[in-house]
């Protein structure tokens, strides 16, 4: 049975910096591409990075970029999301979502992504 469970997500302070950790079993990491999504209050949800199954190509929203990186250790069957200088506007629930199908590329639509993490929250605020 395929499962991703994101853990890592917490209060921080503006500015300050978070960890989130997406573990994944039940199938092989490494021919998946795995994405980071988040949820806000009242707003849509937003596809914010990907990374490919081979770690050789990450994306990013325009949100994000420059302040998240996306990172994976298959050993471990890991995908983690480094935040650093966080905003109040970064707080929502972020999920990791495996790409479908094995073998494909980066994504951020919510529609190319089969299997979803519980999600943990983030919350930014002094």
């Amino acid at each position: 049975q395929k499962q991703l469970v994101e853990s890592g997500g917490g209060l921080v302070q503006p500015g300050g910096s978070l960890r989130l950790s997406c573990a994944v079993s039940g199938f092989t990491l490494d021919r998946y591409s795995i994405g980071w999504f988040r949820r806000a209050p009242g707003k849509e949800r937003e596809g914010i990075s990907c990374i490919s199954y081979s770690g050789g190509s990450k994306i990013y929203a325009d949100s994000v970029k420059g302040r998240f990186t996306v990172f994976r250790d298959n050993a471990k069957n890991t995908v983690y999301l480094e935040m650093n200088s966080l905003q109040p506007e970064d707080t929502a629930f972020y999920y990791c979502a495996r790409r479908w199908p094995t073998g494909w590329g980066t994504s951020l639509r919510p529609e190319d992504f089969d299997s979803w993490g519980q999600g943990t929250q983030v919350t930014v605020s002094s």
